[in-house]
């Protein structure tokens, strides 16, 4: 490198010669300068995109209409169940489980802590500007997100736990396991696999029989209904294809598997003598499918 006027003195370059000088930022040409290749963004190729999204969007409401989704069973109102939402709410469902979640604190746990967390994880963009990339460099977005994901798995699985343990402490089988058996079942002996028809309804047998009026003063309408269709407890008609009038006895004055407290006493103290309740037994171990309405 030449130092002060000294012209004689050798002139060193450093770098690679073989790199052109810039020209500082050069401004890229639009698109008019690409005729017949190029287009502009707006209202152009914005338009040709919302074009194929209508035609797509037609497309799939055709196929629904024309091929619309098969239907399962009918919906079974006297059946016991054990409400759960689908899996990805199951944390949600198991959080509003807890006190400072329902009850007088229902609005905090439906809108105000949910409201929360989604709408910083909708701000987070905004509110963690670093530029800095590597999770252990961001301390307090990395714990928050760390403790997110471990509250969603704890809750997840504490949720369908309890569930489970819920369906063995009941005795319970799901509706959707019974009509998979089923089909399963049906399939095996080349039957339809579902049900297009609903099965005729099953008749009460001797509706003017005096247990009938025993039946309502013993206060199982509260939970069977007076059409004996099952409201807080299961169907009674074609409950003699299962049980027998001793066994219907026995349920009576002993209970059943936990879900259902013995009545004998209610209706002792609601005027039903020993005579009635057997009559009442034998009443019940009448109702057989056989008759339909």
């Amino acid at each position: 490198m030449a130092h002060g006027d000294k012209s004689k003195e050798k002139v060193v370059y450093v770098g690679d010669s073989r790199v052109r000088k810039g020209d500082g930022f050069v401004t890229p040409p639009d698109y008019t300068a690409y005729p017949g290749k190029s287009e502009a963004f707006i209202p152009n190729f914005l338009l040709k995109e919302w074009m194929v999204g209508v035609v797509v969007l037609v497309g799939f409401l055709v196929l629904t209409i024309s091929e619309p989704a098969p239907l399962g069973f009918p919906a079974n109102p006297s059946a016991q169940v054990i409400p759960m939402p689908d899996w990805y709410f199951l944390f949600l469902y198991q959080y509003l489980k807890y006190p400072y979640a329902s009850g007088d604190y229902v609005v905090l746990g439906t809108l105000g802590i949910p409201g929360v967390a989604f709408g910083s994880l909708l701000l987070a963009p905004f509110l963690d500007r670093g530029k800095e990339r590597r999770f252990y460099k961001r301390p307090i977005a990395s714990s928050l997100m760390l403790l997110s994901i471990a509250s969603l798995v704890y809750l997840t699985n504490f949720a369908w736990t309890h569930y489970q343990n819920e369906l063995k402490a009941t005795g319970l089988q799901p509706e959707h396991i019974q009509r998979e058996e089923k089909a399963r079942e049906n399939r095996e002996k080349g039957l339809p696999t579902t049900n297009v028809t609903q099965d005729k309804e099953i008749a009460i047998v001797d509706k003017d029989d005096p247990a009938m009026e025993s039946f309502k003063k013993a206060t199982c309408i509260s939970c069977h209904g007076a059409d004996l269709k099952g409201g807080g407890g299961p169907s009674l008609r074609g409950i003699g294809d299962k049980h027998n009038k001793e066994e219907i006895l026995t349920i009576i004055k002993e209970g059943f598997n936990g879900r259902m407290q013995p009545m004998y006493d209610t209706a002792k103290a609601n005027g039903l003598s020993d005579d009635d309740i057997d009559h009442l037994a034998e009443w019940l171990a009448k109702q057989k499918a056989e008759a339909v309405e």
